[in-house]
């Protein structure tokens, strides 16, 4: 084998292990995605019986926020289906290359956007869990109330403060 197939073969794999990332971290958004239409399942239920016709305000504030987290999460997974495409199509030029003319930097072009994909997807999935953030503190609030009609305990939603040594 000559030094430049090695070395579209190298710039072939480069990419290849990007996908393998790709798919582990669709793995995790999609595991992600389906705890959330539970729990979206979950507060439906809740919401149509009698019994939770007291906590109906608190359940539409929750399913508000999953919702919206749901929507970043399937963004941040559309984004990083397209970078493993992008990665996937880096690897195909790239052994192409050996074959039919193309600039070297089609494959580096495709690479780039995959990178820039996931950087984007890692916004979303950012986001999604500063929202994830909020429904627990909803729940806490819901939890954490002293007695019927009164404010939540402050202590239970703070962070506390950084002690010194």
């Amino acid at each position: 084998m000559t030094g430049d197939a090695l070395q579209r073969i190298a710039a072939a794999v480069t990419p290849a292990v990007m996908v393998s990332a790709c798919g582990l971290i669709a793995l995790g958004l999609d595991n992600q995605a389906s705890r959330m239409a539970m729990r979206l399942r979950e507060l439906a239920g809740e919401h149509r019986r009698e019994e939770g016709a007291d906590r109906r305000p608190h359940l539409r504030e929750q399913v508000a926020i999953l919702g919206r987290r749901h929507r970043l999460i399937a963004r941040a997974l559309l984004l990083d289906y397209a970078a493993l495409l992008a990665f996937v199509a880096t690897s195909l030029l790239s052994l192409a290359q050996g074959l039919v003319p193309i600039p070297a930097e089609v494959p580096f072009l495709t690479f780039l956007a995959g990178v820039l994909g996931l950087g984007a997807m890692a916004v979303f999935a950012i986001l999604a869990v500063n929202l994830a953030g909020a429904a627990l503190r909803l729940e806490q609030r819901e939890v954490l109330r002293d007695g019927e009609g009164e404010a939540p305990l402050a202590a239970g939603l703070r962070r506390p403060a950084p002690t010194r040594t």
